[in-house]
């Protein structure tokens, strides 16, 4: 059962749905973009919170600063890392011996942004991150992401992009391809959830 929370994020009151589970590992999940309808109830980000919370995760989906009844507003990116950090903050205040970090499309984006920043985590995950439509930093490292799903016909974030990237990234993540599914997954999120469900690294 998730709980409705405000996360603080510096001067920002931050929307958010929280599951508590008793495994001692949490995640913060980031939503698509705010200016192209982005927010903590996409079916993609549901899709992702079912999957930790199939692992017994603790989860946390937030609304980014401006969107709902999130407080401030669209940053560019900027802002919304300081909002990741608050929410794995979050987490972390709970007790929570390990917090993780996932994301779909724009929110992919963010969380390796965030992490480039030394946001430390346990462990990271990606869905659709949209390398053809949002520049990545070539010096991104992120050594804790162990999984990225994509759709075959995802035009924003495809396949081959996004395994040229890997190499950047992490060379050893496991990049699993939903053949037939498009950016938006409709049709696919059970299949999200499954790829997902073997591709989280425990700790």
């Amino acid at each position: 059962m998730e709980e409705k929370i405000i996360v603080q994020s510096g001067a920002v009151e931050l929307e958010g749905l929280y599951a508590e589970r008793s495994s001692g590992n949490g995640v913060v999940i980031t939503h698509p973009h705010p200016l192209y309808g982005g927010d903590l109830y996409s079916p993609v980000v549901e899709a992702i919170a079912t999957a930790y919370k199939k692992l017994g995760f603790s989860t946390l989906r937030f609304n980014f600063r401006g969107v709902g009844k999130s407080s401030g507003s669209y940053d560019k990116g900027n802002g919304e890392q300081e909002d990741v950090f608050s929410a794995v903050g979050f987490l972390e205040r709970q007790g929570l011996e390990a917090v993780h970090l996932s994301g779909y499309s724009f929110g992919a984006w963010v969380n390796a942004l965030a992490v480039k920043k030394a946001l430390n985590l346990a462990g990271m995950t990606m869905v659709a991150p949209p390398v053809a439509f949002i520049q990545f930093q070539e010096d991104i490292c992120l050594p804790m992401l162990s999984s990225i799903v994509a759709g075959s016909r995802d035009e924003f974030g495809p396949p081959d992009l996004i395994a040229l990237e890997m190499a950047n990234w992490n060379p050893a993540v496991r990049l699993t391809v939903i053949d037939g599914a498009d950016h938006f997954f409709w049709g696919y999120l059970e299949e999200i959830t499954r790829r997902l469900v073997g591709g989280v690294q425990s700790g």
